[in-house]
């Protein structure tokens, strides 16, 4: 479904991504780990057309979308969750979820999409004509993934959905992205939390400075000695 080719991709003068290449399976599970500053986030943009790269392909589906405009690709079923959640706080919950639905000709059908969300998610239905930027943090970290689904994609890219939460709150969060996966949605999870990655993913990659270092199972990831260190305290 998606296929990185030795993709690099600059910020300004400062390259960031290098030679990066990765294949991910129609209705895969897949967690991308690495630490502050790694290159997940760039790497996520690059995959979107927020960056395009200066170098390599960007393939979704069969088709080459390394300078396809971002708004296009949503389109064809690849949307993105956000770093830090990017809300429209002033706005109420139900309208920052239609958002995520601007582009669909299926209008008929986003009401049915509208009701998967309030299921993964009752607190949005409960709480739907109430202002996002009143939410707690998880209950936004809900709403920025139930605005994706909006889009109806095929496959859809999280970055970083536990970052300053609770580990309750993380813990529910990560059941929710488990249920979209069994839903047949492929997800991508950009993560620093290896441990809850790894361990509802079905296979992994470690970047370090915008480079890919490791890749494989998660299961074998897990006990990696290498990850143990860097990312799991043991």
């Amino acid at each position: 479904m998606l296929k990185l080719i030795n993709v690099t991709t600059m910020i300004g003068e400062h390259q960031v991504i290098h030679d990066v290449s990765l294949q991910i399976e129609k209705g895969d599970f897949v967690a991308l780990l690495g630490g502050n500053g790694a290159g997940k986030t760039t790497l996520f943009k690059t995959i979107v057309g927020l960056l395009p790269p200066v170098k390599g392909r960007v393939e979704f589906k069969g088709e080459e979308i390394s300078h396809v405009p971002a708004h296009k690709i949503v389109s064809k079923g690849l949307a993105l969750c956000p770093e830090g959640r990017q809300l429209f706080p002033q706005l109420s919950v139900y309208r920052n979820l239609m958002l995520g639905a601007y582009h669909r000709k299926d209008k008929q059908n986003v009401k049915e999409t509208l009701e998967q969300v309030y299921d993964l998610f009752p607190r949005l239905k409960e709480r739907f004509k109430q202002l996002a930027g009143t939410f707690s943090g998880g209950e936004q970290q809900m709403l920025a993934i139930g605005r994706a689904i909006m889009s109806k994609p095929e496959m859809l890219l999280l970055d970083e959905p536990s970052m300053g939460l609770a580990p309750m709150v993380v813990e529910g969060i990560a059941e929710a992205i488990t249920q979209l996966n069994k839903m047949g949605i492929t997800v991508f999870l950009s993560e620093q939390n290896a441990q809850i990655a790894l361990m509802i993913t079905r296979h992994g990659y470690v970047l370090e400075n915008g480079r890919l270092v490791l890749d494989g199972l998660s299961k074998d990831l897990i006990h990696n000695e290498k990850v143990k260190k860097a990312y799991l305290g043991t």
